[in-house]
Formats: structure tokens, sequence, C-alpha cells
């Protein structure tokens, strides 16, 4: 059996210690800022707005992000705050209708997009294709 000396504790108690204090303080990824956001709120987490855009969007209509987001002008990736292509209005506008159904229809208080309380989603409708009725 090892016998750890009163000096031995001590220095492995304060290490453990300074070891707990840089880890609770060290810093946290900062929050993301998203820009253009007109019907999802604008605090969403990038958690909220991915798991919205594949399980509601991308798994709903069947679609990949360039279906509403604009190219970005210098080529690489999306712009994902640009308004350039028509298909970003109507899939807020059908946010905003999936909303009000639940609303009205389905007595959903304070639905959210996202949510899995609301009985009206675009797979209601779309079911799995870009636009509705499509086989």
């Amino acid at each position: 059996m090892v016998i750890i000396n009163k000096k031995s504790g001590v220095i492995v108690c304060i290490a453990i210690t300074v070891i707990a204090g840089v880890a609770a303080t060290a810093p946290r990824p900062p929050v993301m800022k998203y820009t253009n956001l007109k019907v999802l709120p604008k605090s969403i987490s990038s958690k909220e707005l991915m798991g919205i855009m594949v399980d509601d969007f991308q798994d709903g209509l069947g679609v990949t992000c360039n279906f509403c987001h604009a190219n970005a002008k210098d080529g690489h990736g999306l712009d994902f705050a640009s308004d350039a292509k028509p298909e970003k209005e109507v899939a807020r506008n059908m946010m905003r209708m999936t909303l009000g159904l639940n609303k009205k229809y389905f007595k959903i208080k304070h639905p959210v997009i996202g949510s899995g309380s609301l009985d009206v989603t675009c797979i209601t409708c779309h079911k799995g294709h870009a636009f509705p009725g499509g086989d």
C-alpha cells in the first residue's frame, strides 16, 4: 500500500482545484448571430436552426440548402442572409401558413417551427417533394 505524505496530498488537491477552475472558466464558443431571420427567432441556436433546416425542410421537401439560398457573390458556398432567390420568401410564407394552421385549427397557443408539437409541418403536404402533390 502506498502512503501519500501530507505535502504530496496538499499538492495533489491544489492541482485538482486549479485544473477544475481552468476548465470551468474556459471560454465558451461564441453565440451565432444570424441576420435576416424574419420568421424564425433571432435568438435561435445553431443546433435548433440546423434541426429545422435538415429535419423540416430537407427531409420534408427533399431539397438541399441551395434550393432556397443563393450562391455567395465570391463563388464560395452560400449566402444564407441573401433574399436573392424567391424560394426563400415562399419558404417564409409557408412557415407562417403552417404556424397559422396549427394555431387556428389545432389550438396550439404558441406554435414554433421545429417543435414536435406541430400537427401541420412541411411534410404534411410536401411528403418529401419540393412541390406539394409531387410524386
